[in-house]
């Protein structure tokens, strides 16, 4: 049985500074070291988020293949509220919010465009299960209701326990990066909807999705674009191998 999961995604960021402020302030990550031109970022002892610094990099284009959003899974779901008083007291903009079953959601995106979700996961014994498949759906998230689930603490850090749920990729084309995804990656299609696909390891509604909504017919994308730099994935049986996708997404296993 796999035991993959997401440990922590690379960013090309153009403005170094304006970045690592955005991930502090936004989403209380904390400084875990720098080095070289590269912030390290996170929750606990915890990397999640390495910011590399080139101010050379093309900035990103929504239409090419990479990163759709990387998603931040909250411990409880009173973390997410707190979270989402803290955005509203913050005027952060958001694109999105949405109750999806397995999960209660909210959208927003960095100061260069990459997008992101903070989540919290129901209890997986209330998820509905068809073999390998997990009902998922979109419906509009009662942000009123959510909000009454705020404890009244100031959001300062993310919580330890705070990881990288999954992360949500743009595709040149479906087929193929479910080659890709079931094939070199081993994961297990979870779920469909119209222009995407959603994966998981171990049961898991989805570690990793792709879509084709902005992307469609997509080739490889440049790299030295600034965007997903690299996905580093928890694989014990695989440690220190590479894969990248056939649109040039890299991941690193640990």
């Amino acid at each position: 049985m796999s035991t993959k999961t997401i440990d922590h995604i690379a960013l090309t960021v153009r403005d170094h500074a304006r970045m690592a402020d955005f991930y502090r302030t936004a989403l209380g990550l904390e400084p875990l070291g720098e080095e070289n031109g590269i912030t390290r970022l996170g929750a606990g002892s915890r990397v999640l988020l390495e910011l590399r610094h080139d101010p050379a990099a093309t900035p990103r284009d929504p239409h090419q293949a990479g990163l759709f959003h990387t998603a931040f899974l909250l411990p409880s779901r009173s973390d997410l509220a707190d979270w989402m008083r803290h955005a509203a007291e913050s005027g952060l903009r958001l694109t999105g919010a949405s109750d999806h079953g397995v999960s209660e959601a909210i959208y927003l995106d960095d100061p260069e465009g990459n997008g992101i979700e903070i989540y919290f996961d129901r209890p997986e014994s209330e998820w509905n299960r068809d073999g390998d498949r997990v009902e998922m759906y979109t419906r509009r998230l009662d942000l009123q209701e959510l909000l009454a689930n705020a404890t009244g603490a100031n959001w300062k850090t993310a919580p330890e326990g705070t990881v990288i749920g999954h992360v949500h990729l743009q595709v040149g084309e479906l087929d193929t990066a479910d080659d890709f995804f079931r094939g070199e990656l081993g994961l297990t299609r979870s779920f469909d909807a119209p222009g995407g696909a959603w994966y998981g390891w171990n049961g898991y509604h989805h570690h990793l999705a792709g879509n084709i909504w902005n992307s469609r017919g997509a080739g490889p994308r440049d790299p030295n674009m600034a965007g997903l730099a690299e996905i580093v994935v928890n694989s014990p049986d695989a440690s220190g191998q590479i894969l990248q996708d056939p649109w040039g997404t890299r991941f690193r296993m640990i």
